[in-house]
């Protein structure tokens, strides 16, 4: 049998697979530890434009070094691969645990609970919100240790930013402030989510769950909810002050963990905390990857985006459509279906995340296959039904272009709907010097070019 090695690791079996990569179970051979191989290919990385994205999810990882969250050990690459070497969890996930075995008792929850609230804690000590806590994303190790995972979302604002813009997270676990679309603290996002994770287990289900999403929004923006007949008047009283609505008066990180509840049988964990955190494998490995320039001969196309030639461009181009060439009157009148875009230098990942919680906080359906999007539902003033579809395409690193069409319902109400959602998306929209923003959506689609 032949022995795969990278470095001194010998590669085992996989162990798991998503879009961008592999997770295989290695052994180191120096030390016997296991650990876990996420395995993701060069030029998959580079067509999905994702350098900076896990650039800043390692580096977020090698900072964040707490027994409660998933270990990064080291980054190693070959010609076409780029192994990340994380610590190896083999308890699975704590969603699985409530889906097989239903609620956990108060005792246990609170212990989950203490540890998450060391974990997150430490996290934004680092200056780091995760803005995407849920039960799928905490992992539990062979002792039954909560580890906190996957950072693909996390912000680390550069000093003297106080407030991040980016709406994005799994709707039941958001915030009320995230939705709102107007600026929002990190921490206390966080916060609201660990107060829902604490809800969940104890109750094996969630505080916020409609099927309806403007119901579902307007729940959680009131903090519409209500407690099972087990919870204890200690819990509750602690999930209501987490469970706080307005941001300026939620129960804070310090209060939590001061809270009568929230002590009973709390040890603090305790651990070494490592000062000179080493970023040169990181950047070693992604400065060779961000100087590749014949990517795109070994991209095999149905792994991500379509990627717009020139001639493409001029098709989409709003000054060059050439629609208007076969059918002017008609094309005059309505645009047949009406296209409306804009460009994003944010990662691709972002960008759809963005656009689903925004478009599912404005109150409508979404359905996502790859890079399309069909958002569906009630147009603002409750009178009819529109369809509005949208594609993500890359038309030069660091660009993704967003093509929206309305493909069914009126075209003023497509108008509004296309002026709400990009001003609910301004900070991932990226606009060239000089452009007012906002205030022309809409307007310019009649506009003549100069």
């Amino acid at each position: 049998m032949v022995v795969r090695k990278v470095g001194k690791y010998e590669i085992g079996r996989t162990v798991g697979e998503g879009t961008f990569a592999k997770v295989k179970f290695a052994q180191n051979t120096e030390t016997g530890e296991s650990v876990a191989m996420k395995v993701l290919d060069r030029s998959t990385i580079l067509k999905h434009k994702m350098v900076e994205q896990i650039k800043r999810e390692i580096s977020i990882m090698k900072l964040v070094r707490h027994p409660h969250v998933v270990r990064l050990h080291e980054v190693l690459a070959s010609r076409t691969k780029i192994y990340i070497i994380l610590e190896y969890i083999t308890g699975g996930e704590l969603f699985d645990k409530i889906a097989h075995h239903g609620r956990l008792s108060e005792l246990e929850a609170r212990r989950y609970f203490q540890q998450l609230i060391d974990g997150v804690e430490f996290c934004h000590s680092k200056g780091v919100y995760h803005r995407d806590l849920k039960p799928e994303n905490l992992l539990l190790d062979s002792q039954g240790n909560l580890k906190i995972s996957d950072f693909g979302l996390s912000a680390q604002p550069p000093e003297g930013v106080s407030l991040l813009r980016t709406t994005c997270g799994t709707p039941n676990y958001v915030a009320p402030e995230v939705l709102s679309h107007k600026g929002y603290n990190g921490a206390l996002a966080d916060i609201w989510s660990c107060g829902v994770l604490l809800y969940v287990l104890m109750a094996g289900y969630l505080p916020f769950d409609e099927l309806d999403l403007t119901t579902l929004y307007s729940k959680i923006e009131h903090a519409d909810f209500s407690f099972p007949s087990w919870f204890s008047m200690g819990a509750k009283s602690l999930i209501k002050r987490i469970l706080d609505p307005n941001p300026q008066s939620r129960i804070r990180m310090e209060d939590i963990k001061d809270d009568e509840w929230f002590k009973k049988g709390y040890t603090p964990v305790n651990f070494i905390e490592y000062e000179d955190v080493n970023l040169d494998d990181i950047n070693a490995v992604f400065d060779e990857t961000e100087n590749q320039q014949d990517y795109q001969q070994h991209i095999n196309d149905d792994v991500g985006p379509l990627i717009l030639n020139a001639f493409d461009l001029i098709i989409l181009s709003q000054g060059l459509n050439l629609e208007s060439l076969f059918d002017k009157g008609k094309f005059q009148q309505d645009s047949v279906k009406h296209q409306t875009r804009f460009v994003s230098q944010k990662p691709v990942k972002v960008v759809v995340s963005s656009m689903e919680v925004v478009a599912q906080s404005m109150g409508f359906k979404t359905h996502i296959r790859n890079y399309k999007m069909r958002i569906e539902g009630l147009s603002a003033n409750k009178t009819g039904n529109i369809t509005v579809i949208l594609e993500v395409f890359e038309v030069a690193p660091p660009l993704l272009l967003v093509d929206i069409q309305k493909a069914a319902g009126d075209l003023n109400e497509y108008l509004n709907f296309y002026k709400s959602f990009c001003e609910n998306l301004e900070d991932i929209i990226w606009r060239p010097p000089g452009d007012s923003g906002i205030s022309r959506v809409g307007k310019n689609k009649s506009r003549k070019r100069p």
